[in-house]
């Protein structure tokens, strides 16, 4: 049977011109339902008297309640763990009855939002256990204010980096921009000024464009402007953290990742409907990202050390003893740092998420002893190269007769094409520009852009 948020959505649909075949694609439901939605041209669901099933586990439930924090969504899952056969109505109707764990629910903000209009973008420090380690951590959560679909990742640190890093993901995991993005008067993106008179950091402005929106800082002591994302922090504390450890950060994401399509696909009683199914509505009016979203990056230059290390955020990334001493450019992203030498070498190595001071070596750093330096390969972004891509061979050894002294540039050029592009769309354009004879890498790089863009739109049409 169709809940009423269900119906509501079919019914909203249809006023805006949606067939009944795309509505019951877009609701998973069958198109036989759809029709009795629309001919009775009503949302209302008959009430269905569920007979409480839980008075036999009333002790475990008094237990687990301190150890899940009082939230009987957790409560219900470890139940269910351990055997018993209840549903999670039986279980709240039961709590109602006997008046166990209830807490008042407080009002949130009186705001109305258009779908697409605005999302909003907050972080709350929480302790968690990684590894067997407790961090103060901070979570980053973004909400869209029509639909409630929520968002969010925990990180050890958030700066700028991180912020952007985080918006990135939130978008794409919402597939689209909303047309301004709500802030609390953060330093991490702040310039100058707060509410309205707000100016953001050039940088983080610029980042804003990228992605299609702006940002924008609510009034200092209007705490309900931004009450859509701040809601969610108690219930993520209580309900995701509660009683839970992770292996790894990547861990902890991922599964926080997994709870939010739970969670947003759950109908909520403060807002009467389930966000999924409202964000079928708000979907097709978010603004379109672009075509080829570059990964986050942030630069950085080091000396390498004595022992052949470079140092970074306390940590100490290996590079080969050849190098020692030498300046060196490092680039760092969300799971790797990637270390320039000389315009030739590139070292990459899992980047460390935490500052733990430890060291990363990989084993071909440490020579055999008694043993000196390698002599250097004349042209070792060539090797990089047939060593990620072997189908490109045949180009590069036009490319190597055609391109004099300036062959290191153009091998490099090429590594960096590799590195920013996806592999299908450059291995593309380098098979094409070899059939034709082209050789001028920064047309190659044009033909790389046309073919993201149409793989873009090609995946969008086929997806709707």
């Amino acid at each position: 049977m169709l809940s009423q948020a269900q119906r509501a959505t079919i019914l909203q649909l249809h006023a805006q011109g949606v067939g009944k075949r795309e509505i019951a694609r877009l609701l998973n439901v069958s198109r036989q339902s759809v029709r009795q939605v629309l001919t009775a041209n009503s949302s209302a669901v008959p009430k269905i008297e569920r007979a409480e099933k839980a008075a036999p586990f009333r002790q475990q439930i008094l237990e687990l309640l301190p150890v899940c924090k009082g939230n009987l969504v957790r409560v219900h899952e470890e139940l269910v763990a351990a055997g018993a056969a209840l549903s999670y109505q039986a279980l709240t109707a039961f709590c109602r009855r006997e008046a166990i764990g209830q807490t008042p629910i407080l009002p949130a903000g009186r705001y109305e939002f258009a779908p697409g209009e605005e999302m909003q973008h907050d972080t709350s420090p929480h302790s968690v256990t990684v590894s067997g380690r407790k961090f103060k951590a901070q979570t980053a959560a973004a909400t869209l204010c029509y639909s409630r679909m929520l968002f969010f990742q925990i990180l050890p640190t958030f700066q700028r980096f991180d912020c952007k890093v985080f918006l990135t993901d939130a978008v794409r995991y919402f597939h689209g921009a909303t047309e301004r993005v709500m802030i609390d008067n953060t330093h991490v993106v702040v310039l100058r000024g707060s509410g309205r008179q707000m100016e953001p950091v050039p940088e983080m402005a610029a980042f804003a464009e990228r992605l299609g929106f702006r940002f924008r800082a609510h009034e200092i002591g209007d705490a309900n402007r931004s009450a859509r994302v701040e809601r969610p922090f108690h219930f993520i504390e209580n309900n995701f953290l509660a009683g839970r450890t992770f292996t790894g950060w990547e861990d902890l994401n991922q599964q926080a990742r997994q709870w939010c399509d739970r969670v947003n696909a759950t109908y909520k009683k403060h807002i009467r409907a389930v966000p999924r199914e409202l964000y079928a509505v708000e979907r097709p009016l978010l603004k379109p990202l672009p075509a080829w979203l570059p990964e986050v990056y942030r630069l950085h230059q080091r000396i390498v050390d004595v022992e052949g290390y470079v140092s970074l955020h306390t940590n100490r990334y290996s590079v080969p003893p050849s190098f020692i001493g030498r300046q060196v450019e490092v680039r760092e992203t969300r799971d790797h740092v990637e270390i320039e030498l000389d315009a030739r070498h590139i070292v990459q190595h899992r980047r460390v998420p935490t500052p733990d001071q430890v060291r990363v070596m990989l084993p071909e750093h440490r020579p055999p002893r008694g043993e000196g330096a390698c002599k250097r390969d004349p042209h070792p972004e060539e090797t990089a190269l047939l060593a990620a891509v072997p189908a490109i061979a045949s180009y590069l050894e036009n490319l190597k007769r055609r391109g004099g002294k300036a062959i290191t540039l153009l091998l490099r050029q090429l590594l960096r094409m590799l590195r920013d592009y996806p592999r299908e769309a450059f291995l593309g354009a380098i098979e094409e520009a070899g059939r034709y004879g082209l050789y001028d890498l920064d047309r190659v790089e044009r033909m790389i852009l046309r073919r993201v863009t149409r793989e873009y739109f090609r995946l969008e049409d086929t997806h709707d």
